[in-house]
């Protein structure tokens, strides 16, 4: 699944192809790309077209276009879903799920999502951040961002350390890759009972996070396959820096010793057991 860096590159590439613009039409291809927007298709596609996008937001993984002064699409990729501009005359894609077109005849907007877990969904009055993700806690790098009451809520928990930083509702973006990595560089084992850490260690722990994805970001993310791409297409390619996550088996570049991988909540965890021992 597209974790912060890979969703913040699609809000700015949406930001600067589809803000300022007005939708002509919406047609969904498929009904599971707005299953979550109870009033149904049709609904959506008349309260989204003729709305002027005035930006694009944020809040963790998810994504939303700001509809005039008070509505929002919210927008979510799911494991698969790319938001890509097109050329109007481009042929429907395999697995496009919704195009937007829109009034200046200019490129399009292509919702393609193979797994078909992502999703779009209108909030009336959701400008400022949509009802359904409020419980969403703000990440890292946002300007609001309080990393000492982060910490504070991290401190509560007696789960391990890596589970608490992929719960949204403490501090939002961070996904299991980005767990790995900054876990990793703050040298703590995933395991830990974040309750055991010290605040300082903690909040090293969220600096470490922010710091890899700041990194990720300015690769354009990380790219496995052709799932993740921004909305030109273009993978991301920070893969090639990461220092333990799918790096099972090679040398860790802190300390030489093999990188190993265990089960984690139905995915995997990648770590070094001499750099990050198990406390």
């Amino acid at each position: 699944m597209p974790e912060l860096p890979e969703v913040e590159v699609v809000r700015r590439g949406l930001d600067e192809h589809v803000s300022g613009r007005t939708v002509a039409s919406v047609v969904i291809r498929h009904p599971r790309a707005v299953r979550r927007h109870v009033a149904g298709t049709e609904d959506l596609a008349s309260r989204v077209v003729g709305a002027t996008v005035t930006g694009i937001a944020r809040r963790g993984k998810y994504l939303w276009l700001v509809l005039g002064d008070r509505d929002a699409l919210l927008m979510h990729l799911g494991m698969s879903g790319q938001m890509l501009i097109t050329s109007p005359d481009a042929a429907i894609a395999r697995h496009e799920r919704a195009r937007f077109t829109f009034t200046d005849g200019g490129s399009d907007l292509r919702f393609d999502d193979q797994r078909t877990f992502g999703h779009l969904m209108y909030h009336e009055g959701g400008a400022a951040l949509p009802s359904p993700i409020a419980h969403i806690a703000r990440d890292p790098f946002d300007p609001q961002f309080d990393q000492a009451a982060a910490v504070t809520r991290i401190k509560t928990r007696r789960t391990g350390i890596k589970r608490a930083l992929l719960d949204q509702t403490l501090v939002s973006g961070i996904g299991n890759i980005y767990a790995d990595e900054a876990l990793w560089a703050a040298k703590v084992h995933g395991e830990t009972t974040a309750s055991s850490l010290s605040r300082p260690r903690i909040s090293a722990v969220i600096d470490a996070a922010r710091d890899v994805m700041a990194a990720a970001l300015a690769q354009g993310g990380t790219s496995f396959d052709s799932l993740y791409v921004d909305v030109a297409g273009s993978s991301g390619y920070f893969s090639r820096s990461l220092n333990v996550y799918g790096l099972a088996g090679q040398p860790c570049t802190r300390c030489g010793s093999p990188i190993v991988r265990e089960k984690f909540m139905n995915r995997s965890s990648h770590f070094c057991p001499v750099c990050q021992r198990k406390r």
